[in-house]
């Protein structure tokens, strides 16, 4: 089994449903093993900060999908979930994203697929939840922790966990 970490959002609907609908629909595939779940965060957006605010969490999981299988395994949950992918708007509003972060110390880059995530080094709302589920990990390209590309983030947009009040 490979241990792969994932990232979950939503900002459309009921974004705690649909966050918990896409964990509990991966924890039936029997080729997935969920070993961690982080807190949820409600974060601010970011790329394109004119659209409601996100929750986010952070997975470790043990699986035997092949990288490209897990792809299509988590697009085909989006699918279910309600996520609509519209070519020219990055980005955007949607009820449910689901991210490959890392796949063991795999790097990936393929027309469909970039391992680690080309951007996780960069969203705060990626990395503090990382914090919680392995703050130890080492990035396989960057070779700096979890904890460590945290400490780097120079501008990084508001996370705060998931039911506190938002000083907005």
């Amino acid at each position: 089994m490979s241990r792969v970490f994932l990232s979950i959002g939503s900002n459309l609907g009921d974004r705690l449903s649909n966050i918990q609908q896409a964990v509990a629909t991966l924890s039936m595939s029997d080729k997935i093993k969920i070993v961690k779940t982080s807190s949820f965060y409600e974060t601010e957006p970011w790329g394109n900060k004119n659209q409601e605010w996100f929750i986010n969490a952070a997975l470790a999981i043990d699986t035997d999908y092949s990288p490209q299988e897990l792809l299509q395994y988590c697009q085909n949950i989006e699918v279910q979930l309600g996520r609509i992918r519209k070519e020219n708007e990055k980005w955007s509003q949607r009820a449910i994203d689901i991210d490959i972060l890392m796949y063991d110390d795999l790097v990936i880059s393929s027309k469909n697929l970039i391992v680690p995530h080309p951007f996780m080094h960069l969203r705060a709302f990626v990395l503090v939840p990382m914090l919680e589920v392995k703050s130890d990990l080492v990035h396989p390209v960057f070779k700096k922790t979890i904890s460590e590309l945290y400490d780097e983030l120079s501008n990084p947009e508001d996370v705060y966990l998931y039911g506190t009040v938002l000083p907005r």
